[in-house]
């Protein structure tokens, strides 16, 4: 398996995701942003503060030529999973539906976070049981997942919501952490399954999370 990792300026994320494929026995490439022309089977869009956040995370970075190569290859059925920024970019891209705002509480969180798995029925959360609950750290000051009420639905209906926060820290619609798009290819979660690779540190579920697109 190819994994491509998309690096921006900003990015803070990238050795740390690329850290936990190796953990499962894949080497991830780290792509600078200018580049488009990469091969993967699976992109990932990383955390971070991409050009510093300005005007709106993930704002910018969808300008980025990489990004030309991502819509390439998620139209050619390629996975790609965007991780907290990378969530923002996905958003701003309209390659997943709805937006982020500012935190409710207008600060900067960043925590161990407990985390329901809505639906298992997708490469992200094929290895857990629905309804179960898993801790992961999140770090985030634009959280805050805003839907309007026929895109809720629909990600209701076409069970496309990943994960939900128990004790809702941002603010989010409905507890929304993660969501897919329709296809099941496309994947975007605040949490930072990366933070979660070594039980040295405290956890490995975030290997679980990964291990799915192997």
């Amino acid at each position: 398996m190819k994994v491509a990792i998309i690096r921006f300026l900003g990015t803070n994320c990238e050795f740390d995701t690329a850290y936990a494929f190796e953990k499962l026995g894949v080497k991830a490439d780290i792509v600078w942003h200018e580049q488009n022309d990469f091969k993967a089977d699976l992109v990932v869009l990383p955390g971070g503060f991409s050009y510093g956040d300005y005007l709106r995370s993930g704002a910018i970075a969808k300008f980025a030529r990489a990004m030309s190569g991502v819509l390439a290859h998620a139209k050619r059925g390629g996975f790609v999973l965007g991780i907290c920024n990378g969530f923002q970019m996905l958003l701003e891209m309209r390659l997943l539906k709805g937006a982020m705002k500012h935190n409710e509480n207008l600060s900067f969180v960043s925590k161990n976070q407990p985390l329901k798995i809505i639906s298992n029925d997708n490469a992200l959360c094929k290895n857990f049981a629905k309804n179960e609950i898993v801790s992961l750290p999140i770090a985030h000051g634009e959280g805050n997942f805003f839907a309007d009420e026929s895109d809720l639905k629909f990600l209701q209906d076409k069970d496309l919501i990943t994960l939900k926060y128990e004790n809702n820290p941002n603010g989010s619609k409905c507890d929304i952490a993660g969501i897919c798009d329709e296809s099941k290819k496309i994947f975007g979660l605040m949490p930072h399954p990366e933070r979660a690779c070594e039980t040295l540190l405290g956890s490995d579920i975030g290997l679980k999370l990964l291990k799915g697109f192997l």
